[in-house]
């Protein structure tokens, strides 16, 4: 049986070491989770033991093969409860996180196939991320951040790299969501902000907006 904190340090190895393939230090994990270095070696043991991850003292630590499918499953359950809390219970995008972390815990595979199946099988969560199936494999689209976008193409919003509050917060105030229709006007050599034009007129956005933004071409 695993327990909720082992979860979630597979699911924080995963997402550091991009999306498990990587070698991840304890000190980076430790910081994620806002806890000691010498509580994330106890950690790692214990899941080496159960075979979740490769440790490899003083280099860091992967997850292996199960511990790979551990984490895919966690996301998958997170991303289908965020579409769940959107779509059926009226949340909106920048609530669903936190609720969705706990739920994400839930351990009964059935009540989770079932989920899918009454939420239609979605590929992607409300921020736009893919939701692997229940063999898990995801679905990918080609998306690039708006801070790279051509200028005078027509893109679509669909994704955002920031979920926090905050954030998705700004997005909704200036109606930006998935499905927005974006074109870039101008970017500013100086410090990079970015010119463009949205269906209820042109908009000034920072750097830091222009990189948490995914865009497809239309």
């Amino acid at each position: 049986m695993i327990t909720l904190t082992e979860e979630n340090y597979i699911k924080t190895i995963y997402h550091l070491g991009n999306n498990g393939l990587n070698t991840v230090n304890t000190n980076a994990i430790a910081e994620a989770l806002k806890t000691k270095a010498s509580s994330v070696t106890d950690m790692i043991k214990k899941l080496s033991e159960k075979n979740y991850v490769d440790y490899i003292k003083y280099q860091g630590v992967t997850l292996s093969d199960a511990g790979k499918l551990v984490a895919v499953n966690i996301i998958r359950k997170h991303r289908l409860w965020e579409v769940f809390l959107v779509e059926k219970l009226n949340f909106s995008w920048d609530e669903v996180h936190e609720v969705a972390e706990d739920l994400e815990h839930i351990q009964s595979e059935k009540l989770i196939n079932e989920l899918d199946a009454f939420l239609d099988y979605p590929t992607h969560d409300p921020h736009g991320d893919p939701i692997p199936d229940k063999d898990g494999n995801f679905t990918h689209i080609d998306k690039i951040v708006l801070s790279k976008a051509e200028v005078g193409v027509p893109y679509k919003c669909v994704g955002v790299v920031d979920t926090s509050t905050t954030f998705l917060q700004y997005l909704d105030s200036n109606r930006i969501g998935l499905g927005t229709l974006i074109t870039v006007n101008y970017k500013e050599p100086f410090d990079n902000s970015v010119s463009i034009k949205l269906e209820q007129g042109d908009k000034v956005v920072s750097q830091n907006v222009a990189k948490n933004l995914y865009l497809k071409k239309v």
